[in-house]
């Protein structure tokens, strides 16, 4: 069985999201794009298959029926403040929505939590207390700040 790919319905513009992730996301490119071939889209793009960072998506214009929401959302895990940053601010760009605890909705509403992996190391802690300091500092924040979560943990 080949890997799984999702799928992320747009009313129109997934095309437009698929050049856009592939922008913000390395070892990233666009592939098929497939026309509707009749109906009132006929020529309008339909689907667009692509891949962001090595997994596998199609973009589907299937109309206004179906709206993203938080139910469903994407981890891009960072090595560094740098990375949280980059991701950050490229997934708002354009009329995203920041949200709490790293989440962020970008401008297409696609759900995604920018998560540094050290929160995750600082959380694994086996002191109680420096796990329950570091949830305390991420509750208030949008943006993850790491020297913040570390300042907490101390």
């Amino acid at each position: 069985m080949d890997a799984l790919t999702t799928c992320l319905w747009f009313d129109t513009e997934g095309e437009e999201a698929a050049n856009f992730y592939v922008e913000v996301f390395p070892n990233s490119s666009v592939g098929k794009v497939t026309p509707y071939a009749t109906g009132d889209r006929a020529g309008q793009t339909m689907t667009v298959d692509f891949v962001i960072n090595g997994s596998k998506f199609v973009a589907l214009n299937g109309g206004p029926h179906f709206k993203f929401n938080e139910a469903t959302s994407f981890q891009v895990p960072c090595e560094n403040q740098a990375e949280v940053d980059h991701y950050w601010t490229a997934l708002i760009d354009g009329g995203g929505e920041e949200s709490m605890c790293g989440w962020l909705k970008d401008r297409f509403g696609v759900s995604w939590q920018v998560v540094p992996t050290r929160f995750e190391e600082l959380m694994a802690s086996s002191d109680p207390e420096t796990a329950r300091r570091v949830t305390e500092a991420l509750f208030q924040m949008k943006k993850i700040v790491i020297a913040d979560l570390e300042a907490a943990a101390t």
